[in-house]
């Protein structure tokens, strides 16, 4: 039995943290572990400081930059070792889809990829943590066939990603405890007139980009406020970006949309060095400098916004449009 230190890394929302419960309740009875919440900013110096100490580790939901990073992987790998990537973002599928060290599915969220991975080699004591791995899946994917999901995320943005981790490594049930439903309930409700705020900030413009400056939400608002503005709206935008100061200075700009766009302002403004980012087509963030300006960043993704628009407007005359024409000349 291996008793060496296992290194869990994985992300800091409903997702993230749910997978990050389901390996402390696979590992924590046969060995050591320490569990990182983290974002795509710092992914990759964890991975590199557990190489570095020689620790085993495991990587959900999320998953680095720099291609530096990608090489040191595939040479630590040794075959038929066990994955140490489970993921469901549609960019890590196209990039590190095929690697051994992977395991990529964008059918379900990550927790669940992880999840039905243990079933599949027979690891004991997972069908308890069927409904909380549900949960997450209802909640990643904005399936919402279960209201609570919303609420857990709630605790998220109420208490912090680990406390709730604490409480689900305590605790797994998916069921919110008589006080956790009145707290997620009351920040529901204030959660709304946020939303409210911010759509009277944004304004009933058309431009194609919704821009949220700092201040105005909170973390774990993203979700929900994106499916309001791009769901509900008479006239949505292409694009709902949500700006926020990170602790270490950094910008967060947290994008959603329902045509693939936030996936393609990634992978065109993301150059692994001065501007970070990844996640899903329709669910993706990217980091800046201390040194943008909220200006400056609603400026370049705007930028980029048009570049996309420039390249898929059709050029010319198509082969479509003169047999359309000839029909028409016949009548």
């Amino acid at each position: 039995m291996d008793h060496s230190l296992l290194h869990i890394i994985s992300h800091t929302d409903l997702d993230g943290i749910a997978a990050a419960a389901v390996a402390w309740h696979r590992w924590q009875p046969t060995r050591p572990l320490k569990v990182s919440l983290a974002g795509y900013g710092t992914v990759d110096a964890l991975i590199l400081e557990s190489i570095e100490a020689g620790q085993e580790f495991v990587v959900i939901d999320l998953f680095c930059q720099n291609e530096k990073t990608i090489e040191k992987l595939d040479k630590q790998y040794i075959a038929d070792d066990a994955p140490f990537l489970f993921d469901h973002h549609d960019t890590t599928a196209a990039r590190y889809g095929n690697r051994p060290w992977a395991v990529v599915d964008t059918n379900y969220c990550a927790a669940k990829v992880y999840y039905r991975w243990l079933v599949g080699t027979g690891a004991p004591g997972m069908e308890r943590l069927a409904p909380l791995v549900e949960l997450a899946n209802d909640r990643d994917l904005w399936i919402n066939e279960n209201p609570d999901s919303r609420l857990w995320q709630a605790l998220i943005t109420l208490c912090g990603p680990q406390s709730l981790f604490a409480r689900l490594a305590a605790n797994p049930e998916a069921v919110l405890l008589p006080h956790e439903r009145a707290a997620a309930v009351d920040f529901v409700e204030k959660q709304e007139k946020r939303f409210a705020l911010a759509v009277e900030k944004i304004g009933k413009s058309k431009d194609d980009l919704a821009f949220v400056e700092p201040g105005i939400l909170e973390f774990g608002d993203v979700s929900d406020f994106g499916g309001l503005v791009l769901d509900r709206m008479a006239n949505p935008p292409l694009l709902v970006a949500v700006a926020a100061k990170r602790y270490s200075g950094e910008w967060a700009v947290s994008m959603r949309s329902r045509s693939e766009t936030a996936g393609k302002v990634v992978g065109m403004l993301r150059d692994g060095k001065k501007i970070r980012g990844g996640g899903h087509d329709d669910s993706a963030a990217l980091y800046f400098p201390p040194s943008y300006s909220p200006e400056q960043i609603r400026t370049t993704i705007t930028a980029a916004l048009r570049t996309i628009k420039d390249s898929e407007r059709p050029t010319g005359v198509t082969l479509g449009d003169l047999l359309a024409s000839g029909k028409s000349g016949r009548k």
